[in-house]
């Protein structure tokens, strides 16, 4: 789902076997798992894109403990580190990682309706068409009433907001001009294409955001 990256945009440790560590995935679950008690549907099924190292897949789930939980990830070493996570947590409401390209046109037709998609750091590491269809897979992907929501840094009204923000997209740009932050406007304006309504926005730890839409 991405080209390439600067060292500091997707850092995962090895830990211990088939896990991999990601700090910043330790740094924001707790904040993540508010966020998804408060906004998300508590039970059905939910969806997880780009799921990473499965830190936070297993902290979601625990959580939320009447979903379940589908984690994909492309990369093979991240879906052997998820299911690792999974089987040591002993987690009994999550599916083995599938190798899901959110990015891929048609892949909602692979799956049963979602009521609940979330990811989380993804959208600023692609380019714009990529992103966008992402976000059109996954409305037509939800059941009615489901939610997509999704997390991460982003511009606000064409400004990035702060030096840190100002920075890392430098650092993006320079390592592939097509990716970098996506804006609040042209989001907003992806999800209503997408027919998704109403759309809110919540401000999140570390100047990020996370967007909430839901499928009428």
């Amino acid at each position: 789902m991405t080209g390439k990256l600067p060292p500091s945009a997707s850092v995962a440790i090895p830990a211990c076997g088939a896990m991999l560590h990601a700090p910043a995935a330790d740094r924001n679950k707790d904040a993540l798992c508010d966020l998804l008690r408060e906004h998300a549907p508590q039970k059905g099924r939910a969806l997880e894109i780009a799921s990473g190292t499965g830190q936070h897949i297993a902290a979601f789930a625990r959580a939320l403990p009447d979903l379940h939980w589908q984690p994909t990830e492309p990369a093979p070493d991240r879906r052997a580190s998820i299911d690792a996570y999974i089987t040591k947590a002993a987690l009994p409401n999550v599916a083995p990682a599938a190798p899901l390209d959110a990015t891929a046109t048609g892949w909602n037709e692979t799956l049963p309706a979602q009521d609940l998609i979330f990811f989380a750091n993804l959208l600023h590491l692609i380019p714009t068409d990529p992103a966008q269809r992402v976000i059109a897979e996954a409305a037509l992907a939800l059941a009615p009433g489901g939610a997509l929501i999704f997390y991460g840094p982003f511009g606000r009204d064409g400004i990035l907001t702060s030096e840190g923000d100002l920075r890392f997209d430098a650092e993006l740009r320079s390592a592939d001009p097509a990716i970098g932050y996506k804006d609040t406007v042209d989001i907003t304006r992806w999800l209503s294409d997408a027919a998704l309504s109403p759309i809110d926005l919540v401000e999140m730890p570390a100047n990020n955001l996370a967007f909430i839409a839901r499928k009428p």
